[in-house]
């Protein structure tokens, strides 16, 4: 059987009539990490500090002349931005560039191009006379600071000019996890926002398609932007995008999203009725693919099934915590005990579960379903580690 050694998504940001000149028409690679990183500069007393927990992370040069930054990959944002108010390595030093611009509030990028953003950017208060923008996430954090623009630079491609947001602050109500019980991280300096909104940066440059490639293990993976990324990659399977022409209020139509036609753990696909998995009529409900969040999510009604066959599958392998109230991180209730040598033995017998889409799967087997949770043991002496289906959790629809 040939060894799979990357797992690539390809995606198509634009049409092919998409106007202008694409800026990476030859195509650029660049190494994609996995790494922990934490994104917060220090917090105050009354705040926490967020920790972006795993993430894709691409090496860019920013300004004149060029500061080395680390970003986060997010296929499911559309603003990239960078920490401008720290005077550390993981900050932009947005004054020693000299390409550097802040956005007027009363210029047509401050006026229009974020219309595709939830919060639109909006002029300071005077006198201040400089375009705001502020960002929230799905885990409570949020950022904020000023629209701007400057010179990127990607590999050995000429520098693109592009608007970004410099952010002076960017905090998180719920505080952060851990990665996989490992302590070490590498601060990121921000987030490189690629979905297909007005701002996002394949948007800017005009970039048609693009492709990332997640490697086994700690190896370094591979980010290709524009060019023919297929021409990389393995034989690959195809999922249509799905976009739904009128507006619907609960429906992100610049989010890359496919359609879930079932979950199957083992070989047993579960008894899900179709509408679960399909957005209904306010648009909730969209499956899209995410690159800036480490776990998979499902409505309640499809994750409930999942954990009950995932628990039935797996109770002579491993046992119940056994503490209702216990909740990780606030989302993952399907939690199990045992030692760290058990589950390691027991890896090739746990059920692979696969993520059925139309004309492809996603499947993930092995430890990769459990996550050890840090700094929780049980059992005589702390014998036994905590572990959660991680790779989903359940989340209610919009109301």
């Amino acid at each position: 059987m040939p060894r799979i050694l990357l797992l690539c998504l390809f995606l198509l940001a634009h049409s092919a009539a998409a106007d202008g000149e694409a800026r990476f028409g030859g195509g650029v690679l660049l190494p994609l990490r996995v790494q922990a990183a934490s994104l917060a500069p220090q917090a105050p007393a009354n705040k926490l500090r967020f920790r972006h927990d795993v993430s894709l992370t691409v090496s860019v040069a920013v300004g004149t002349p060029p500061q080395n930054v680390t970003m986060v990959l997010d296929t499911g944002s559309e603003l990239s931005w960078l920490l401008c108010n720290g005077t550390g390595a993981e900050a932009f030093d947005a004054p020693a560039s000299s390409t550097y611009a802040a956005v007027r509030c009363r210029s047509p990028e401050c006026q229009w191009r974020g219309r595709d953003l939830p919060v639109q950017p909006f002029c300071a208060a005077p006198p201040s006379d400089s375009c705001r923008v502020s960002l929230s996430y799905a885990d409570a954090s949020s950022a904020d600071g000023v629209l701007a623009a400057d010179t990127f630079l990607l590999g050995g491609a000429p520098p693109v000019p592009a608007l970004f947001g410099c952010i002076t602050s960017y905090y998180s109500a719920t505080g952060g996890g851990g990665s996989n019980g490992t302590d070490s991280s590498e601060a990121a300096t921000g987030l490189l926002g690629m979905n297909r909104g007005s701002l996002s940066f394949v948007t800017q440059t005009n970039t048609r398609r693009f492709a990332y490639c997640i490697a086994p293990g700690d190896g370094p993976g591979l980010l290709v932007i524009g060019g023919d990324g297929l021409a990389l990659a393995p034989p690959l399977n195809y999922t249509p995008l799905i976009e739904i022409p009128q507006p619907l209020p609960y429906f992100d139509r610049v989010a890359y999203s496919v359609q879930l036609e079932g979950i199957r753990v083992g070989a047993a696909l579960l008894p899900i009725p179709k509408s679960v998995l399909a957005p209904d009529h306010t648009g909730a409900g969209q499956t899209m693919v995410d690159s800036g969040t480490q776990f998979t999510f499902l409505l309640a009604d499809a994750y409930a099934a999942l954990k009950a066959e995932f628990a039935n599958r797996t109770r002579a392998l491993l046992a119940p915590l056994g503490e209702p109230g216990f909740v990780f991180q606030g989302a993952f209730d399907a939690c199990f005990r045992a030692p760290e040598a058990r589950v390691a033995a027991a890896r090739q017998r746990l059920p692979e579960v696969g993520l059925v889409l139309r004309g492809a799967e996603v499947a993930v087997a092995g430890e990769r379903l459990l996550y050890r949770v840090p700094g929780e043991r049980r059992g005589e002496g702390g014998a036994e580690a905590v572990w959660c289906l991680t790779r989903t959790s359940p989340v209610l629809p919009h109301p």
